[in-house]
């Protein structure tokens, strides 16, 4: 993956606008690639699902509180990927209270299958979903991938550690540290 360029997709989100007035003032906003990854540095992560156990208690959270760090590290953005719709998303980032991580809604999996990530797990009862990874996106370009091994459909298990953010700035520091000793 290290060299590859990310898919252009167009992800459908709903964006918070006041103007609208009423109990749910949000509106429909086509987001592309570009407009997430052009000209950034930035640490992407992809899980299999809002709200459940392992994203909503360990992955998520801990992007959230480290993020300083990564922009210690030369980061600009951390953006969450899931294949789930837009309002699910909005839900998920509300429950959670986020306010440094950016959700990414990829409701019909299209940006994760050209990724090449994009798992069946019937034997949870959840369709369609992202294997879970993580990576270092330098203007749209993979530098550094992370992926949990056991890739496949309908996985018994659910691996995590290695797109752990505390995996990932282990990784990103040993990187910045060789180039400082070379």
């Amino acid at each position: 993956m290290i060299g590859k360029r990310l898919p252009a997709v167009t992800f459908r989100t709903r964006v918070r606008d006041e103007s609208l007035g009423g109990s749910n003032p949000y509106r429909w906003e086509d987001k592309t690639t570009d407009d997430y990854f052009k000209g950034k540095r930035v640490a992407v992560f992809s899980l299999p699902g809002a709200f459940t156990p392992t994203c909503s208690t360990f992955q998520l959270p801990d992007f959230e509180k480290l993020f300083g760090e990564f922009q210690s590290k030369g980061i600009d953005e951390i953006y969450c990927v899931s294949v789930n719709d837009a309002f699910v998303m909005n839900a998920w980032g509300k429950q959670q209270g986020l306010t440094n991580v950016k959700l990414i809604p990829d409701g019909s999996g299209e940006f994760t299958r050209k990724m090449g990530m994009l798992v069946c797990k019937d034997n949870l009862g959840f369709g369609m979903r992202s294997w879970r990874y993580a990576a270092i996106i330098d203007d749209g370009t993979v530098e550094a991938w992370f992926e949990e091994p056991g890739f496949s459909d309908n996985c018994e298990s659910d691996p995590y550690g290695e797109s752990a953010p505390q995996n990932l700035l282990e990784k990103i520091t040993a990187r910045i540290d060789e180039r400082v000793s070379a």
